[in-house]
């Protein structure tokens, strides 16, 4: 059962664009008078406004703005500063709206399938609000509910992505964004159906349960529907409020061992991996091991990808242009020059790194406050005087989920041999057996094969 005002109607989208493009139209036209009539642009100045407007309309775009600047020279560094600030908290609905979208999820007895339900929101987030529960059964419940109108929405606000990509390729040729637009469309529309989400929760369950360092939600089907999700609720405390507390470098070393499983065994081992790096998607128990939250935004590859990521790693382990090359075209980079590989290995060199080195380290051994941002910018610079790179599409949330989880192991202070972790996983790797151990777990899941 749903709620029809959800519809993808002409008139949400209409009221999305003009609340939108008033805090986007600043952007072009700032933007075309520095770039065609040479007028200094202020972009420290110009990012915090469009913060502050993107902040004050919440939902889609500001988890656009919080992706974007996750991903390497999508967008200059003033405005990745300022996106990065964007909290996902949407303001709550109040009560009286939460009855009636709870109704119309469940039916009108709805108050009866539940033991408890708390009035005010546990957790806001840009597309959605969470509320504690109790079972009947005695169990502590998250229930996540859908804003209204989010297909509106959604569809509005990546329209306005692509006017703002668009402007900014006029301005800075270095890398062509028409594939990261239509990788973070698809994986935005994919986060509307709960559905999905579910499964893959459940799917994450599977892939996870031999690791005693990861806990993962179960979703309760039978309280679920496209647009509201009710699952167990896992409790812990925030990532970034367990790291101000615990000082003990033992302790965050667990932590980022944890976080490091919970991140790539399913990767290596299914080729799915968890494509939203916010920090609030982790809670850290009392004996260190991790709650993964949040499975809106998941990507699954095919094996062949998985093989490409091991060769470019052995590739640059070895010196081996030519298997870097492979890989490079295997994920569907093309018309590469010898020049643009080498900028592309030197980027490859910073996120494989910690890899290459068989010692205890930090994940980045720089005097830089943003982890990648000095190896960014420089790769930047090559690739804007080579001409245009078109990243394929699968590479975009790979590199974001890459430089998300180096995020989380900067701030935790982690100092790990990097190498025997990432050695362990792929000792033995076989991409016919990944293929099949892919389809075998996405089928029990009822989640789509990659294509």
């Amino acid at each position: 059962m749903s709620d029809s005002s959800e519809d993808n109607r002409l008139s949400g989208r209409v009221r999305r664009y003009a609340r939108v493009s008033t805090a986007v139209g600043g952007l072009a036209a700032r933007l075309a008078g520095e770039r065609y009539l040479g007028v200094k642009l202020d972009r420290n100045r110009h990012a915090a406004e469009l913060r502050a407007a993107l902040g004050g309309l919440k939902g889609p775009l500001m988890k656009v703005a919080q992706i974007m600047a996750t991903i390497p020279d999508a967008l200059p560094k003033e405005y990745v500063q300022e996106l990065a600030q964007l909290q996902a908290n949407a303001p709550a609905m109040g009560w009286p709206f939460v009855k009636r979208r709870m109704a119309a999820e469940l039916g009108a007895d709805w108050r009866k399938r539940f033991a408890s339900f708390e009035h005010e929101a546990g957790a806001a987030a840009s597309l959605g609000q969470v509320h504690r529960a109790t079972g009947h059964d005695g169990r502590l419940l998250a229930c996540k509910l859908q804003y209204p109108d989010m297909q509106s929405a959604v569809e509005a606000d990546l329209r306005q992505l692509r006017l703002i990509f668009g402007i900014y390729e006029r301005y800075d040729r270095a890398i062509a964004t028409r594939e990261i637009h239509a990788e973070i469309a698809a994986r935005l529309r994919e986060e509307l159906d709960y559905d999905l989400e579910a499964r893959h929760t459940t799917l994450y369950g599977a892939m996870l349960a031999k690791e005693a360092g990861v806990h993962v939600p179960e979703v309760l089907p039978e309280l679920s529907t496209r647009r509201l999700l009710t699952m167990t609720w896992l409790e812990g405390t925030p990532l970034l409020k367990f790291i101000a507390e615990h000082e003990d470098a033992a302790v965050r070393n667990e932590v980022a061992f944890n976080m490091f499983r919970a991140w790539y065994v399913p990767f290596y081992y299914y080729g799915v991996i968890h494509g939203d790096p916010h920090l609030g998607n982790y809670t850290v128990r009392p004996d260190r091991s991790v709650n993964l939250l949040d499975f809106g935004c998941i990507r699954v590859f095919q094996a062949s990808f998985v093989q490409g990521v091991i060769d470019l790693y052995h590739a640059l382990q070895n010196d081996d242009r030519d298997l870097a090359v492979h890989a490079y075209e295997s994920w569907g980079f093309k018309n590469l020059t010898a020049e643009t590989i080498d900028v592309l290995n030197r980027w490859a060199k910073f996120v494989y790194g910690p890899l290459l080195e068989d010692r205890s380290r930090l994940i980045q051994e720089t005097e830089s406050g943003v982890y990648g941002r000095e190896v960014a910018e420089s790769v930047h610079e090559d690739l804007r005087r080579l001409g245009p790179v078109t990243p394929p599409r699968e590479f975009v949330f790979m590199d974001r989920a890459a430089i998300g989880l180096g995020s989380v192991f900067f701030h935790l202070k982690a100092e790990i041999n990097w190498y025997r972790l990432f050695h362990e996983l792929i000792e033995g790797f076989d991409v016919d057996l990944l293929h099949k151990r892919q389809t075998k777990a996405l089928k029990a899941a009822k989640v789509p094969l990659p294509t």
